[in-house]
């Protein structure tokens, strides 16, 4: 049988395990949200790789024969800059998806601690339930016992 100290300091130890649970589900949250943000980055960047025009090597074809030499080269040396940024992008998403992963992970395992913790308090919760059922019925039998011999005497 457990005290109500030891009951009491069950509970709030579920309550910590619980807090932890919902402070990393928010940082899992935060870093979905940042994800969320790097690919919008990234789409964006790919657009305007895209959409800036004809590139140094493109500028001799006879599509673009106007196309001085000078904002070829410029427009390339832009897409390489977008695209280099672009690359620094993924890398850096690479390893957010990485932290990210390892937070869920501990998230989970947080989460399993407290579920562990929790199911021990409703164990001694139980225990706490049948030892005052069982002390109740035992002062009940003995009213019963002293009626019973009463009504003997």
């Amino acid at each position: 049988m457990s005290t109500p100290n030891q009951l009491k300091q069950l509970e709030q130890l579920v309550d910590l395990r619980e807090r932890e649970v919902e402070r990393l589900s928010a940082d899992v949250a935060g870093q979905q949200a940042v994800r969320r943000r790097y690919l919008g980055n990234l789409s964006r960047l790919e657009q305007l790789c895209n959409s800036s025009g004809p590139s140094g090597a493109q500028a001799q074809s006879e599509q673009f024969p106007g196309l001085s030499v000078a904002l070829a080269l410029n427009c390339g040396g832009y897409k390489q800059a977008v695209m280099k940024m672009a690359d620094t992008h993924r890398i850096d998403l690479s390893l957010h998806e990485s932290e990210m992963a390892l937070t869920q992970r501990r998230m989970i395992e947080a989460a399993r601690r407290h579920e562990a913790l929790d199911a021990a308090l409703e164990r001694q919760r139980a225990d706490v339930r049948r030892f005052r059922k069982l002390r109740e019925q035992k002062r009940q039998d003995e009213i019963a016992s002293q009626v019973w011999q009463r009504g003997r005497g």
